[in-house]
């Protein structure tokens, strides 16, 4: 029996010098981290930084937190945030978000409120924590105050494929997203539209020319040299519209592809992209005749199957020019 107590005391010993070492060498961590960003001329501050816990759990807490990256000019501010694991799979990690926050953009300042807001991430045990999964869920989103957007439901899913060093694959889910009113009434003049998006749907396989670790959020993002778009759908009230298709992306960004497209509605579709700015009206009215007679030939008026084409910066409508393509780049 003494032995057998004994052997019980030198483990619980071991088990708590493991943990004492374990939640200092995190603090250290995130404090050397900290420091390093404001050597490089980042915003990197907190109130508090503690590390609970205590047998089996490294649960840091952060408080009054404020990040913000001059290169790209994004920036984030919160009453607190916090990282949970257990102490014997430290790189198994839950994110638990505050109720309200805010994100600079190089754009704009928005406030971010939440009901619910969490995720989860597997990083791989290498020096640099290379992202193996992650999962991030919220409800009751708000994002720029009262007058801003808001999401019902968020599910995101990320995963790095099998025998890849830096293709992911994305799933995403939205459900009941609402429009600000004014950015409602500006897309829908002339159109009916409801003020809430029913659904949109992602799944994609994502090839970066390096794999999302420590470097991408200290240095530079890895950037998308090739995009396999399984289904991405969206319906908002009579519009449905849904893509798939493959876009290789050059060191410049600019893709090379085809999307196929299904669009229920299309007219309408025009209609809000003309009103969002994003195809001139002389364009539209072209594309509009060239689609009327396609549509015509299935005897479905409001019903179309076509092809987007990336070549050469632009992007064509069958042989139509729609404009220049859109540059892909992270920042």
């Amino acid at each position: 029996m003494k032995k057998l107590l004994a052997l019980v005391l030198i483990l619980a010993l071991g088990w708590s010098a493991y943990w004492v070492i374990g939640s200092r060498s995190a603090k250290g961590a995130f404090e050397g981290w900290f420091a390093d960003r404001r050597a490089e001329g980042w915003q990197a501050d907190y109130a508090d930084l503690s590390v609970r816990g205590f047998p089996n759990r490294f649960d840091t807490t952060f408080t009054d937190l404020a990040i913000a990256d001059p290169a790209t000019g994004w920036a984030w501010e919160a009453p607190f945030f916090q990282l949970l694991a257990l102490s014997y799979q430290p790189t198994r990690v839950i994110a638990v978000f505050p109720p309200e926050s805010t994100v600079a953009t190089p754009i704009e300042r928005l406030a971010v409120t939440a009901g619910d807001l969490k995720a989860s991430l597997s990083l791989s045990p290498a020096p640099r924590l290379p992202l193996e999964r992650a999962t991030f869920v919220g409800s009751d989103i708000t994002v720029g105050g009262e007058a801003g957007a808001s999401v019902g439901t968020l599910r995101l899913a990320t995963e790095l494929k099998a025998e890849t060093e830096a293709t992911y694959r994305y799933g995403v889910l939205t459900e009941g997203v609402t429009v600000p009113d004014v950015l409602l009434s500006r897309l829908a003049q002339g159109i009916s539209l409801p003020p809430v998006l029913t659904r949109l749907e992602l799944d994609m396989d994502t090839a970066f020319d390096r794999p999302w670790d420590l470097d991408a959020l200290e240095r530079a993002r890895p950037q998308p040299q090739q995009i396999v778009l399984r289904k991405a759908e969206g319906v908002w009230g009579e519009l449905q519209l849904a893509a798939t298709g493959t876009l290789d992306i050059d060191a410049l960004g600019q893709p090379e592809g085809e999307i196929a497209i299904k669009a229920e509605r299309w007219r309408e579709m025009l209609g809000v992209a003309v009103n969002a700015g994003v195809l001139p009206g002389g364009v539209a009215d072209q594309v509009e005749k060239g689609l009327s007679f396609l549509a015509n030939l299935t005897g479905r008026p409001d019903s179309l199957n076509v092809t987007l084409t990336f070549s050469g910066g632009r992007v064509y409508l069958g042989p139509v020019p729609l404009g220049p393509a859109p540059i892909i780049r992270l920042r």
